[in-house]
């Protein structure tokens, strides 16, 4: 058990804590040395109250997140806060992660769950336990989220490559795209999670606006724990946990909470990438063929106009159309269709974003060959996770 419970009281190692400062208190008052008064005063009191206000300033920085804002107030939320339930609690995390399978382990069967939530931009913060140990499996792929699990209360065993298994204490995370692998996690009666559930669609962005490019599959399936006591991933955690508590409707629609989701996607995808031994900064580029290349130049200069057949790209490269789809989808994971589809969609959310006046999403979107525009409507919004028309007011 930590210091502090799920609720937000001190658990049992800080009231243990406070019971070892008191008997010692009692047995140095007892002692007819003034030395050994000195000493056994500052080792069995100074000292422990150190290392009791450390542990808790440590500890409070997540255990208490989405509890209360910056001046003591219940932060206030939009559903239930705890249930007994299984529908409700099933209801409230379909919404926050995405449909999943959770099932029981052991004798207990009444769920006793904490369920707190807050946006941070498009991010969704989590406070999450469900009061008994549980299994929790097929993680809806549809759902098109990733989410990182980081434990300040009791353990999470989390399933790896077939039976292999990354076990997370206080202040370890872990990492897993739902929308592009499977996830398998075991949670203990005790456990407590702070969690982030990120559009795949986010990261993406980020990563393309960063690195000027969309990582494969080798990084989305690339399943890893991270952080730790002191890591700069728990410090980025409890300064968005801060963050929230001093400012929750702000940080959920204004542009600071962008500017915190982009923080949390770049060290994310930073960390993630050292750990999956994915360059970020030069990625298989330096792998894939000379026709991968040509086609990516040829598709990227005709995004915008009249958009080309892809015989018309693969003669452009010198290959094939089927040597050119074998090779896109060897190197890089996907078709040239889809390299072209990101190119176009791309293409007009710089131009909404930079848009001057006299232009509208029609003509921009039409200039990229969009004819249809509630089927570009559609396909933006999956992508961007926003309306064309919002990124224009911009």
């Amino acid at each position: 058990m930590g210091l502090i419970n799920p609720s937000g009281e001190m658990g049992v190692a800080g009231k243990g804590m406070i019971e070892t400062v008191a008997k010692a208190y009692r047995d140095v008052s007892n002692s007819r040395s003034t030395l050994s008064f000195f000493v056994l005063s500052y080792i069995l009191i100074v000292k422990p109250l150190n290392t009791l206000r450390d542990m808790l300033w440590e500890e409070l920085m997540l255990e208490s997140a989405l509890l209360y804002d910056a001046q003591g107030r219940p932060i206030r939320q939009e559903h239930k806060v705890a249930s007994h339930d299984w529908d409700e609690i099933k209801d409230w995390s379909k919404r926050v992660y995405m449909p999943y399978e959770v099932s029981p382990i052991g004798a207990a069967s009444s769920p006793d769950s904490t369920m707190r939530s807050a946006k941070v931009g498009r991010i969704t913060m989590t406070r999450f336990a469900y009061g008994i140990p549980v299994n929790i499996k097929d993680w809806d792929m549809d759902s098109g989220n990733a989410v990182v699990l980081t434990t300040v209360g009791g353990k999470a065993r989390h399933r790896t490559v077939g039976h292999e298994a990354v076990e997370t204490g206080y202040g370890e995370s872990f990492v897993v795209d739902c929308s592009r692998t499977d996830y398998y996690v075991d949670f203990n009666p005790d456990h407590l999670q702070v969690n982030l559930t990120i559009p795949h669609a986010v990261l993406e962005q980020v990563c393309f606006d960063t690195f000027g490019h969309i990582p494969d599959n080798r990084l989305w399936q690339f399943k890893t724990g991270l952080g730790g006591r002191n890591s700069s991933w728990m410090a980025l955690m409890e300064y968005v946990a801060r963050s929230i508590a001093e400012a929750p409707d702000r940080i959920a629609r204004s542009h600071i909470g962008r500017h915190l989701e982009q923080m949390v996607c770049l060290h994310l995808l930073n960390e993630w990438a050292n750990r999956a031994g994915y360059d970020l900064d030069n990625p298989v580029n330096t792998l894939a063929p000379g026709v991968v290349r040509r086609a990516e130049e040829f598709m990227a200069e005709h995004a915008r106009g009249d958009l080309p057949a892809m015989p018309e790209v693969a003669r452009a490269a010198g290959v094939s159309l089927r040597g050119l789809t074998d090779a896109f989808q060897r190197f890089r994971g996907y078709t040239p269709s889809q390299f072209l589809r990101e190119q176009r969609l791309q293409g007009v959310r710089q131009a909404l974003l930079q848009c001057g006046t006299g232009l509208n999403v029609s003509s921009i979107a039409a200039d990229y060959g969009y004819i249809h525009m509630g089927e570009f409507a559609k396909a933006y919004r999956k992508r961007f996770g926003e309306l064309p028309s919002e990124t224009l007011k911009r």
